[in-house]
């Protein structure tokens, strides 16, 4: 369930425990950003406090994420049938749409390490730069990064995961995935992430979302219709005679 033992060695050169390497080419060590976890300023109820029910799928998440699931499995099924020009055709266009892909990981105490890749690397690449960026004492432990919900294993081992780009398997332009260590103990939610001090050193707070509760666009205002005064402007006044006879 993990992934094979060519990607779990930690890499024998030098220039591959350089956090920010990978495949593509080279990355300066400076070409990532690291987030803090939430804290209780940015979230309204602790980690530990958070019900069963918030990590079960809502019936809106569950058919987005089979939708998202056909997609990929017709993506794949389709593949072999189409004539190879319209193939390149087609990952021709892609990667003019989005020629590179960030990748977000996140750790089980909700650490999130990030990079942008080419779309044309391969998921060894992501598997590379997270373990250039492990502790020297956590390198030659393997991991599995992955999806969820559905879940689906993003293993180096697998020949439908380890052959396709970054594009194929459908995580351009943006993907978040989820680490998991064969080793338990550092799968906890309170267990600091295992990054390098240099790198964990450098962690800035996440980004908070925009509020829902946002100004309102002033158009809406500006919109609405003035309240009309032409049912008394435009009444015309009484003539003098007119009185005089209903005073009658």
């Amino acid at each position: 369930m993990a992934e094979n033992s060519q990607s779990s060695t930690p890499p024998q050169n030098s220039g591959a425990s350089t956090p920010g390497s990978s495949s593509a080419g080279n990355a300066l060590a400076t070409d990532f950003k690291v987030y803090k976890p939430p804290t209780a300023s940015t979230t309204s109820t602790p980690l530990e406090e958070l019900p069963d029910s918030y990590f079960t799928p809502s019936p809106a998440d569950l058919k987005a994420a089979q939708a998202t699931l056909s997609a990929r499995t017709r993506s794949l099924v389709d593949a072999p049938l189409r004539v190879r020009a319209q193939r390149e055709a087609a990952e021709k266009s892609k990667r003019d749409r989005w020629p590179n892909t960030t990748i977000r990981v996140r750790f089980s105490d909700r650490t999130q390490l990030e990079k942008s890749f080419p779309s044309t690397d391969k998921i060894r690449s992501v598997y590379a730069f997270v373990r250039s960026s492990l502790r020297d004492d956590v390198k030659s432990i393997k991991f599995i990064l992955y999806q969820s919900p559905p879940k689906r294993d993003l293993k180096v081992s697998d020949p439908d995961v380890r052959d396709l780009s970054l594009a194929q398997l459908q995580l351009a332009p943006s993907s978040i995935l989820l680490l998991r260590f064969e080793d338990e103990s550092l799968n906890g939610t309170n267990v600091p992430a295992p990054l390098l001090p240099s790198i964990a050193a450098s962690a800035i707070e996440l980004p908070k979302p925009p509020s829902a509760d946002a100004e309102l666009p002033k158009a809406n205002k500006s919109a609405t219709p003035p309240t009309t005064t032409s049912s008394t402007s435009s009444e015309k006044k009484i003539p003098k005679w007119l009185k005089a006879g209903l005073r009658k």
